[in-house]
């Protein structure tokens, strides 16, 4: 196996990306030099993909992230293939215990407190619920008292972090819904102004102020087109998968997507 060059995979990313294609460069030479499995934080589907892209056929890829289907994970990078349990990967799933008769949290109240809490958000997976009040999520088993200690709030709700095994993690509830939209273009502004039903303008403001990824990645541009199996997320909105675009007798588009929209606090 040989170094890797950064600059080698610039072309194939947006430059923003260039941050996280130096780290990923760096883990892998750190790989090759050291001769050690490297764990990583919890890495989005955009980053794994990156470092899928880094690394190539070199080396093995194990990724988990607390149950099946994870958006978030953390990959286990190694020279030889190991057999690799759960407990591998220093994941702790969390159940958020809270007055559930008398008040209601959300997943956007629940990431907020965890992204503002003075950690990294790859510090911690997925967040996930039942929908019938259960919130559990996942993080870094190397960060529990971290966790444990600072996090007794969800917004102005008092908490307590309740440490879970694998096998009390719950199946998710889909709160996704199937739709189908008619769009004059499938340019990415066109795409979530005819969704979000915002105006183009105000799609291109959010873009400038890097509230929309595709992909998991931030983009620049309102020029970008969309194609079928990408995922836009759009912040205070929600995420879309575009699962079907067709033609219509009028030159425009007919896009099947499944939306997952963001819920607010009542």
């Amino acid at each position: 196996m040989e170094r890797r060059q950064a600059s080698k995979f610039y072309p194939h990313f947006n430059q923003e990306e260039r941050p996280v294609i130096d780290y990923f460069t760096g883990l892998f030479n750190q790989l090759i030099f050291k001769h050690e499995p490297i764990l990583t934080s919890f890495l989005d589907p955009g980053k794994r993909n990156i470092l899928k892209t880094i690394v190539g056929n070199d080396a093995f890829i194990q990724e988990y992230g607390g149950y099946a289907n994870a958006e978030k994970k953390r990959v286990y990078l190694s020279e030889e293939w190991v057999n690799l349990r759960p407990d591998n990967y220093q994941i702790q799933p969390y159940e958020i215990e809270y007055p559930q008769k008398f008040v209601k949290i959300t997943h956007s109240s629940i990431l907020g407190t965890l992204a503002n809490s003075g950690i990294n958000t790859d510090a911690f997976g997925d967040i996930i619920t039942d929908d019938n009040g259960t919130w559990q999520f996942f993080a870094k088993k190397e960060l529990t008292d971290f966790f444990e200690e600072q996090v007794d709030r969800i917004g102005r709700t008092q908490v307590k972090l309740k440490p879970i095994s694998f096998k009390n993690v719950i199946v998710p509830e889909d709160d996704s819904i199937e739709k189908t939209e008619i769009i004059a273009s499938m340019r990415v502004d066109a795409v979530l102004s005819g969704i979000s039903k915002q105006s183009r303008g105000q799609i291109q403001k959010m873009i400038d102020s890097k509230l929309v990824k595709l992909n998991w990645h931030d983009i620049t541009g309102s020029n970008i087109m969309v194609k079928e199996d990408d995922v836009l997320s759009l912040r205070h909105f929600g995420r879309v998968l575009i699962e079907n675009v067709s033609a219509t007798r009028k030159g425009k588009y007919k896009v099947v997507l499944k939306l997952w929209q963001t819920k607010k606090c009542n």
